[in-house]
Order: structure tokens, then C-alpha cells, then sequence
């Protein structure tokens, strides 16, 4: 399977979770999108269209040596700036990416910082 037949059934995965996952502002969607080097994570207001708070390990993955730590120090941050902007509860978009790894690890790292799935 060649980079653009991945590339396509991951949309084609993505499109089919986001039928039943929505954003809104009592409880945004936390997306998740995994690269080959960095991992990005926001959280979205789908009704009105906005992004509440974002984190990346880029900016906010300092947190580990290895690319699970770094996936969990950015599930942290993020609900450090979620709480900031008062939001408790989150519905979880995997992006098309299976739910193991460094997703899940944003996934626990979130959690563990407060947010409730």
C-alpha cells in the first residue's frame, strides 16, 4: 500500500467518525492528528465552528524523551488549557488513526489531567 492509498483510507476512516462525533460547547471534540514526527491535538466547537484550545508536540511535548510521553505531555497540556477555558467534558475524534499508541496516550494523558471523556 503506497503513501497515497494510506493517505485515502485513513480520510475514508476519519469521514466515518466524524458522522457520529460532534463538537459543541459544552462539550468540544478533541481531535487528534498523528504525523510521522509530531502528534497535534485540538479541541473544537463544531456548531460555531471554532477552535477552544490547541497543543502540540511541538510547543508542548517536552514532557518525555520517548514519542508516547511526548503524545502524553501533549494530552496534558491540552487539559490544562481546556480547564482554563472551562471546558470538563470532551468527546474524543480519533482523526482515522487507530485507537493505540500515541493517540491513546494523548488519550490518557488528558485524562489524567482532568478532562472526562
Amino acid at each position: 500500500m503506497n503513501t497515497q492509498e494510506k493517505v485515502r483510507a485513513r480520510t475514508r476512516r476519519h469521514r466515518r467518525v466524524r458522522k457520529s462525533v460532534v463538537g459543541t460547547a459544552e462539550r468540544p471534540r478533541l481531535a487528534v492528528y498523528r504525523s510521522n514526527r509530531h502528534i497535534y491535538a485540538q479541541l473544537i466547537d463544531d456548531t460555531a465552528g471554532r477552535t477552544l484550545a490547541s497543543a502540540s508536540s511541538l510547543v508542548d511535548g517536552n514532557g518525555g524523551t520517548g514519542p508516547k510521553e511526548r503524545a502524553r505531555a501533549v494530552g496534558a497540556a491540552l487539559a490544562a488549557k481546556a480547564q482554563q477555558a472551562g471546558v470538563k467534558a470532551v468527546t474524543f475524534d480519533r482523526g482515522g488513526f487507530k485507537y493505540h499508541g500515541r493517540v491513546a496516550a494523548v488519550a490518557d494523558g488528558a485524562r489524567e489531567a482532568g478532562l472526562e471523556f
